[in-house]
């Protein structure tokens, strides 16, 4: 059960004196510096599998919904059909920094998304298996997006350094005292639902 007094580092870390926008921008700094992510599955033995996947480039500042493309005859499809729950993170091995999106997963065939987001790189993926058909290119009946939008996105953004850090937790250790070398954040659901409110208009 979930106690502050008993999480001091949690406690310390956590930052809620922010505007949604502050959070979001900040947030998006960590993504360009990750690109790529692993999203989260479950399948219906209630087996977990991650994968990593890149998102496509946001093409508002406030966007918050995560665009992939994929392949739709991929095992992960199965995984969204049966429970659309999921969760993509991110984690900058350099800074230490890490992003957490909780939401649901939807699934189309948007024409339009994927001609806007298709690349030379994203036909890499597919190939062109010769039939006809399954030509590799953004008409390849393969190709299809998932849309993530999130419920709520936690976050960490460090203070200092990766070394820094280190040092920072570590004497932590020796006072007793659980000193955060950086912030927690969290973008809330009503927070989501305000910015990408404003976004849609």
């Amino acid at each position: 059960m979930t106690n502050p007094t008993l999480d001091p580092y949690t406690q310390n870390a956590q930052n809620d004196d922010l505007t949604p926008q502050k959070k979001i921008d900040d947030m998006k700094v960590v993504l360009k510096a990750v690109k790529t992510g692993m999203l989260t599955t479950r399948d219906k033995d209630g087996n977990l599998h991650a994968r990593a996947m890149t998102p496509c480039s946001p093409y508002a500042d406030t966007q918050l919904t995560l665009v992939f493309l994929a392949n739709n005859a991929s095992h992960k499809f199965d995984a969204l059909e049966y429970d659309n729950r999921v969760n993509v993170s991110f984690y900058d091995a350099a800074s230490t920094n890490w992003v957490s999106f909780a939401g649901a997963a939807t699934v189309s065939q948007d024409r339009e998304l994927i001609k806007k987001h298709w690349s030379p790189i994203t036909a890499g993926y597919f190939g062109n298996l010769g039939d006809g058909t399954h030509k590799g290119d953004e008409h390849d009946p393969r190709v299809s997006v998932i849309e993530v939008v999130p419920s709520e996105i936690h976050y960490w953004l460090a203070k200092h350094g990766k070394v820094t850090n280190t040092l920072s937790t570590a004497v932590g250790s020796v006072t007793g005292k659980g000193g955060a070398p950086g912030e927690l954040r969290t973008i809330t659901k009503p927070e989501i639902e305000l910015t990408q409110g404003l976004h849609n208009k």
